[in-house]
């Protein structure tokens, strides 16, 4: 169980404020002040400075809301284990399963991932949400997923992470909009239809172009839509190209409704990671899982998952 003086510094840190904390926790504004300076004494620093009545947190404070913030995290899915056992579900398959997915892997890779787990875990609840990129990793930081399973590029010095699988990133038009191109400026004549900024496919595809020296404003003309179905369709009737996962339009390219015209000087793979808090007690399990469903899925080996 975590000291109240740990709480009470994690809800300084959040509200910064000594007022907004003791009003959150129901306590007085002194009690506030005096749990954080015990910690300070304990730890030998200052954990918050005040400038023009703005409380600020100091680099040990900042370190300290990271690992403490971890700890409260793991606390929570410690009290749901053992309330399993007062019900005698002490089976670690029972714990819920809270994670999150970018939207092309929710759509085309989690159904076939959970459904084959499901089916190897009937008794486990699966909570899952979408989002992009970047508010998924805001949701592992809150303690709101356990992990998630991202396309985009991340910091790999605060989040633990296993590679699920690396994917083909490709090109796509409709057939007859242009001729094969031989370059990557190709395609720089056509529109280009693209996802938000802060989704993974985007982030990707712009660190792609500049490596290459590129930008998406070099297309002639640009479509930002925050569905993939919606971009599919938008190619599809001869909008423009897109970049996008082929797992995404695998059935298109198998109908012929899209082609896939990747120039030879722009082959794109990226992984599909697995996501956690770095420091977290649980990585090993979030390890085992990810190298289950890599290892032992058959239903998605066709499409990149080795």
């Amino acid at each position: 169980m975590l000291d109240y003086r740990v709480k009470t510094f994690l809800e300084v840190y959040r509200k910064a404020s000594f007022t907004a904390a003791a009003r959150e926790l129901h306590i007085s504004q002194p009690a506030v002040s005096q749990h954080i300076h015990q910690l300070e004494a304990h730890y030998g620093c200052l954990l918050f400075s005040t400038q023009t009545r703005m409380i600020r947190p100091t680099p040990a404070g900042d370190l300290l809301f990271t690992r403490l913030s971890i700890m409260e995290h793991d606390e929570r899915r410690l009290e749901e284990e053992l309330a399993l056992l007062a019900t005698d579900c002490a089976s670690p398959d029972v714990r819920p399963l809270r994670l999150g997915c970018t939207r092309t892997i929710a759509d085309y890779l989690a159904p076939r991932l959970l459904a084959d787990h499901a089916a190897h875990y009937p008794n486990q609840s699966i909570l899952m949400t979408c989002g992009n990129t970047r508010e998924l990793l805001d949701s592992i930081r809150e303690g709101a997923l356990d992990f998630a399973l991202v396309e985009g590029s991340f910091d790999h010095a605060s989040f633990g992470y296993e590679t699920l699988s690396t994917e083909p990133f490709i090109a796509v038009a409709a057939p007859g909009t242009l001729a094969a191109p031989a370059t990557i400026h190709d395609l720089l004549h056509h529109p280009l239809i693209l996802r938000e900024t802060g989704s993974g496919t985007r982030e990707i595809l712009e660190a792609n172009l500049a490596a290459r020296g590129l930008a998406i404003n070099d297309f002639s003309h640009r479509m930002e839509l925050a569905s993939i179905n919606a971009i599919k369709a938008l190619v599809q009737s001869g909008g423009g190209v897109s970049f996008m996962y082929r797992i995404a339009v695998e059935h298109e390219l198998e109908r012929g409704s899209l082609l896939d015209v990747t120039p030879a000087d722009c082959p794109i793979s990226h992984d599909f990671s697995l996501v956690w808090e770095r420091g977290s007690q649980y990585a090993n399990d979030y390890r085992k899982l990810c190298r289950e469903w890599r290892e032992r899925a058959p239903s998605v080996h066709d499409n990149g998952l080795r």
